[in-house]
């Protein structure tokens, strides 16, 4: 079986009520993103931004995983691991649709770090309280999210991934933001061919050998009858 890697961004979770990264606006629900989404923020109006991600992680609770979600864990079941999924989300759909080699690109929700001693931890509670770390006892746990400035997780492992992959998909992202916009460019030059599935051409949908454009919850249950079928 080819090696398949794949890239979701927020067009996959807006289909299932995520709000995506920003509105037209220019706000991300209702902020600015560099109040809500830089370290220096965090420096700057703690309790703010810990309130602003404790209402995201509780509003995760009211929705649910859709068919494109559905259709990468079903994908997953039969290749195994042969399929990894690279996500920008940080929300767990891709989990809660039964999809296990995923990585997190942009960190996790539903995870709190520990700025002492470095931990990372599930976490579904607030944090605005300044709870104490599981680890250590420091009350000094933050959002396990890469904010603007700061490194994404796993890139080696990405970089090794995508250096292998037969086919590279990229599904509901933007082309706009680095470096997962550059992911297409990488695979592409280790031999891949590349999808592009979204819901309108992207900065970079000219990079890939094809592109279809419509919404992930019938573009990509359609491409995963496709790949099964062989």
């Amino acid at each position: 079986m080819p090696q398949l890697v794949v890239l979701t961004g927020a067009g996959i979770s807006a289909e299932s009520g995520v709000p995506t990264f920003r509105d037209a606006d220019g706000l991300w629900e209702g902020h600015h993103v560099e109040d809500v989404a830089t370290p220096e923020a965090f420096e700057r109006d703690r309790p703010t931004v810990q309130r602003f991600y404790d209402a995201r992680r509780a509003a995760l609770a009211g929705v649910a995983p859709n068919p494109a979600h559905q259709a990468l864990a079903d994908l997953e079941r039969a290749v195994g691991e042969d399929l990894l999924v690279i996500t920008q989300n940080i929300d767990d759909l891709h989990e809660r649709a039964g999809s296990r080699h995923v990585l997190h690109m942009h960190g996790e929700l539903l995870k709190a770090l520990c700025r002492t001693c470095g931990g990372r931890y599930a976490w579904d509670g607030e944090l605005v309280s300044e709870p104490g770390c599981p680890g250590c006892g420091v009350a000094d746990l933050r959002p396990d999210v890469v904010w603007f400035g700061e490194m994404p997780y796993e890139l080696d492992r990405i970089a090794a991934a995508l250096s292998k992959a037969d086919l590279f998909v990229s599904i509901g992202t933007s082309g706009a933001v680095y470096p997962a916009a550059g992911f297409v460019q990488h695979a592409l030059m280790y031999g891949a061919r590349t999808l592009e599935l979204n819901l309108e051409p992207s900065e970079g949908s000219h990079l890939f050998h094809e592109a279809r454009h419509g919404r992930a919850g019938d573009l990509v249950p359609a491409w995963v009858r496709e790949v099964l079928a062989g």
